[in-house]
């Protein structure tokens, strides 16, 4: 036999000792029925935690929960990931936690702010256990920007609110913090309507601005900010009944009065929400 033609048939021989020798990767083997692929694909128990944390938030529109906790499975990996990623994802989820439910549904509320806490407190290879004032203040921060109060509103609730960086933060006082910037919120988006109810445009009657502002402070006098339905029950002295009898009072006076521009409106009504809130000791 010539040279070459054995050294190519040793070479095959060798390639096929050495494929049967590898292990030749096995198939998973093929739900037989849909409750199979079900339980090999880990939907139930997918679905299982999804049910249990819709319970567990009770949100206001179920269905976008669900659609946010879906996509955040995906969203929270690829964050943590990331080079400072962790930080941002933990944030995002407990602001995500915070805006489930109303203020008014004490319950859920409660129970979104407690999950919220303790995501934040969790510790990690760099954070020692426990909120800090410097993430409970990007909390409130956060919550004011994205609620749409005014940059010197918000500064001026922050002042009396937040805590020191380097300050350990408990739930009482985190709990009055977030409630405080959500029912601001809010109440500036009430004011807004207000406006809206005294003249369509820009600006109104100075008087009748007043007369409604000063109808919403005896409302916000007997209420405790800290108590959502005291909040909520104070409304009503801003029923139509009211209001009217306060504008029509002001508008006796058959004399042009100065006009007052939306924003200035607005300004004076968080003052007066401002002057109502307790500093944190």
């Amino acid at each position: 036999m010539a040279p070459g033609r054995l050294l190519a048939l040793t070479g095959s021989m060798a390639d096929k000792r050495r494929a049967a020798a590898s292990p030749v990767p096995r198939a998973q083997p093929r739900a037989t029925s849909e409750a199979d692929f079900l339980a090999q694909a880990g939907v139930r128990d997918l679905l299982r935690a999804a049910m249990l944390k819709l319970l567990e938030a009770r949100p206001e529109e179920p269905l976008l929960f669900l659609a946010a906790f879906f996509e955040k499975l995906g969203v929270g990996a690829a964050g943590e990931s990331k080079p400072g990623g962790r930080g941002s994802h933990t944030l995002g989820h407990a602001l995500w936690y915070l805006k489930l439910a109303h203020h008014s549904q004490r319950t859920a509320f409660n129970n979104n702010l407690t999950i919220a806490y303790d995501g934040l407190s969790a510790g990690g290879r760099k954070k020692k256990p426990g909120l800090n004032g410097k993430t409970y203040s990007e909390v409130l921060t956060k919550i004011c920007q994205e609620g749409g109060l005014p940059p010197e509103i918000s500064s001026s609730l922050l002042k009396k609110i937040q805590c020191r960086d380097h300050e350990a933060v408990p739930f009482d006082v985190f709990r009055y913090g977030v409630l405080t910037c959500f029912v601001l919120v809010e109440f500036l988006s009430k004011a807004d309507a207000l406006f809206n109810i005294l003249d369509g445009d820009n600006q109104s009657d100075q008087r009748l601005c007043q007369a409604v502002l000063d109808t919403l402070e005896e409302a916000l006098t007997a209420s405790d900010l800290s108590v959502p339905a005291s909040y909520l029950e104070a409304g009503s002295k801003l029923g139509p009944d009211c209001l009217a009898i306060a504008m029509d009072r002001a508008l006796q006076n058959k004399k042009p009065g100065i006009p007052m521009e939306r924003g200035e409106f607005l300004k004076e009504a968080c003052l007066l929400f401002l002057d109502k809130v307790k500093p944190v000791q």
